[in-house]
């Protein structure tokens, strides 16, 4: 191996893990600044069932307002936290600011928005039109949500947008004052609860105004005072809810899931250069380019890990909860799998596959975490720690497998068809290790299916019941079946595992996405119509890749010239 290119693994992990170690120290300080804003980020809240620090809340309220998790203000980037409290302490200057996201162009008509240039609109430019916005958005929801046209809907989601930001603004949300004394519980600070006055007197609530007052005034040093008091009440009657808000703002702000999804992309093309220099010097670059892939997947799955455990931690749940956990997990349990494969046959593929799926399963999570605060309180048919602990984990490991097996099949089809990457031992190595893939993603979807079943007769009472998201589970165990006896009858050989499997990304997507888009069926509590395209084109894809693998072996360019 070239002296210099030994070096290029190390390096790339120093690399990673440096710059890793920059962004969590930067995650644990903070930014600097007068105000304590930090601090009251991570004051705990209450809201959608469930205790968070202000940062998330302030988050979750300014992406599903403005689909972003910062603003614009004065020319600079601004958090949320500063977004929330400007809000309350002032609201004419909050008014100002650009975070309403309206994209449709009936609808930027019917409010006299003539900026075509901008998609993101301030509450008094959207404030003369409230009138015939809400009567818009009645008129809408007298029709189903299947069968709105794009303006109504986009009129229907303004309308909740701008009542949510009225709610905040008010202090109906979040619930702020904390229970700190023997009796009490999470209540809001508004005027309009009939109790009002018997709340403003608890002591959290004075605190809470103490800390208002000070930011509104600008004075730095009364408001930190007054955080300082108020967190030691918290330490006092609410320690775990201290100690979690505080964990929450630097899990929010290293965002372990971004900075794995880098990894993984750097990862990637490091892998597909390692292929290239296999054309032109098989043994100067080559190694050293795969090794330093394996190196960065290696670190992207150690934060991902760390990501999942802090959300196991402030969930207090296993770490499928949703579908935007599903992604994450699934991503994040295709990577060890593909690594034991990588361990044995050092190909590069699983190395190639496993970041790519870790880094497309990312970015679904990122694309599902629109709606807000993934750590939402659980469906109460969903609130069995030890069965999703079992169902659930078992069965999205099976998912991940049979995902596993459809993408390294494409790069046996692709890099068969297209290049003569795979010669010699990779050509008969790559089928064998989607054989095995596909042989393990039977087995695991297999055994959550099974226990799905025995859930859902503890919970309603049959263990069947044909449900949308019960035949997806059946489809993949009978399509994965289906591979491993056409292999064993002789119907197939590599190319046609290659094809089937990677049909099974269809049918795994299929199982995942399509059957919450039906909203149908006891599991239509995962109900979304926000990706239809989105799994029509991968399917599509997945149904141009399928034709390249039973393209004929003679005009396979890997065949050729082996």
């Amino acid at each position: 191996m070239n002296p210099i290119a030994r070096w290029f693994p190390a390096l790339a992990a120093v690399f990673a893990l440096a710059w890793i170690g920059m962004v969590g120290m930067r995650s644990t300080r903070g930014p600097e600044q007068v105000m304590p804003i930090g601090r009251i980020a991570a004051l705990p809240v209450s809201s959608g069932g469930r205790t968070k620090p202000l940062d998330t809340f302030a988050r979750s309220t300014l992406l599903r307002l403005s689909g972003r998790q910062t603003y614009e203000a004065d020319g600079a980037q601004r958090s949320a936290t500063e977004w929330i409290l400007e809000l309350w302490t002032r609201p004419d200057v909050a008014a100002d600011r650009r975070v309403f996201r309206v994209d449709h162009p009936d609808v930027r008509s019917l409010l006299a928005l003539t900026d075509a240039t901008r998609t993101r609109f301030s509450w008094k430019e959207i404030e003369p039109k409230l009138d015939e916005v809400v009567r818009q958005a009645q008129m809408a929801s007298q029709i189903s949500r299947k069968q709105q046209d794009p303006f109504q809907r986009q009129i229907s989601d303004l309308y909740g947008k701008l009542a949510e930001y009225a709610d905040v603004q008010v202090l109906r949300a979040p619930y702020m004052v904390a229970p700190l004394d023997p009796g009490e519980q999470w209540v809001p600070i508004t005027s309009s609860d009939p109790h009002a006055q018997e709340v403003l007197g608890r002591r959290s609530a004075k605190s809470l105004q103490t800390i208002l007052a000070g930011y509104a005034r600008g004075d730095a040093d009364a408001t930190t005072r007054a955080v300082d008091a108020y967190e030691a009440e918290l330490a006092r009657a609410l320690p775990s809810e201290k100690s979690a808000g505080s964990l929450e703002v630097v899990f929010n702000r290293f965002e372990p899931f971004y900075q794995a999804s880098i990894l993984y992309v750097v990862a990637f093309l490091a892998g597909c250069f390692g292929l290239l220099a296999a054309q032109i010097s098989p043994n100067r670059w080559r190694p050293a380019l795969w090794r330093s892939a394996l190196a960065l997947i290696a670190i992207a799955f150690i934060v991902q890990t760390a990501g999942l455990g802090a959300r196991i931690y402030l969930q207090g749940r296993p770490p499928v909860t949703n579908l935007y956990s599903s992604a994450v997990f699934i991503g994040w349990a295709c990577v060890p799998l593909a690594l034991i494969g990588e361990w044995y046959a050092r190909l590069g593929f699983f190395s190639a596959a496993a970041s790519l799926i870790g880094f497309a399963s990312l970015v679904v999570a990122h694309n599902l975490s629109s709606s807000g605060d993934t750590m939402e309180m659980m469906q109460a048919v969903l609130d069995s720690n030890f069965w999703l602990a079992t169902h659930v984990v078992v069965v999205t490991i099976g998912y991940s497998a049979t995902f596993l097996a459809g993408f390294l099949a494409i790069f046996y089809a692709v890099g068969g068809v297209f290049t003569r990457f795979l010669q010699g031992e990779a050509m008969k190595a790559l089928p064998r290790m989607i054989y095995g893939v596909v042989c393990f993603a039977a087995i695991t979807s297999f055994v959550g299916t099974v226990l799905g079943g025995i859930w859902a007769d503890q919970s309603w009472g049959r263990f069947w019941g044909w449900d949308p998201k019960e035949n997806g589970a059946a489809l993949i165990v009978l399509w994965n079946l289906l591979i491993l006896h056409a292999r064993w009858g002789g119907m197939i050989r590599d190319r046609g595992v290659a094809a089937l499997a990677i049909g099974g990304n269809i049918v795994t997507a299929w199982s995942w996405f399509g059957t919450n888009m039906l909203g149908v069926g006891l599991h239509s509590y995962g109900f979304m119509d926000s990706a239809v395209f989105a799994l029509l084109a991968f399917c599509i894809v997945q149904l141009v890749l399928v034709g390249v693998a039973m393209v004929p072996a003679a005009r396979w360019r890997s065949l050729a010239a082996a």
